[in-house]
């Protein structure tokens, strides 16, 4: 199976809940290394930006302003089809539909603040991770 790179938002509500390293942790648990992370504070144009596919969505100026409130922890995953594993590890968009054990159950509060975002599909995640990192920043931990 080939090694294959996500990216992963730790979201403003898991990081003022200081719930980091528990995020950290499942992801570490469900087979996935991080290879770059940074905390950063969004502005409302790089929201914007970020989310721009969901636009025309009626969460759409929620969703940025979410994202603006406080910090985020922006990270790069590697691992074994990391994108779906990572989704897996996510759980559920909804905390309360989420499978116990899953980030979003033990951390999200609610489908608006459910504690991390996570790419859809190995070409999302190529554009995504750009959006933040540089190639220089990407540490590669194959052996």
């Amino acid at each position: 199976m080939a090694i294959e790179r996500t990216f992963s938002i730790i979201k403003p509500d898991a990081v003022s809940a200081n719930k980091i390293g528990r995020v950290l942790a499942l992801l570490e648990a469900g087979g996935l290394r991080v290879v770059a992370q940074k905390m950063v504070r969004l502005t409302a144009e790089q929201a914007g930006e970020f989310y721009a596919v969901h636009r025309e969505r009626p969460f759409y100026k929620a969703l940025c302003a979410f994202m603006t409130e406080g910090p985020v922890v922006v990270q790069v995953l590697e691992g074994e089809n990391a994108v779906l594993k990572n989704r897996e590890v996510m759980g559920a968009t909804d905390p309360g539909k989420a499978d116990k054990g899953t980030i979003r159950a033990e951390v999200g509060s609610n489908i608006e603040r459910n504690a991390v975002h996570g790419s859809d599909a190995p070409d999302t995640a190529k554009v995504e991770i750009s959006f933040f990192f540089s190639g220089a920043e990407l540490a590669s931990l194959k052996r």
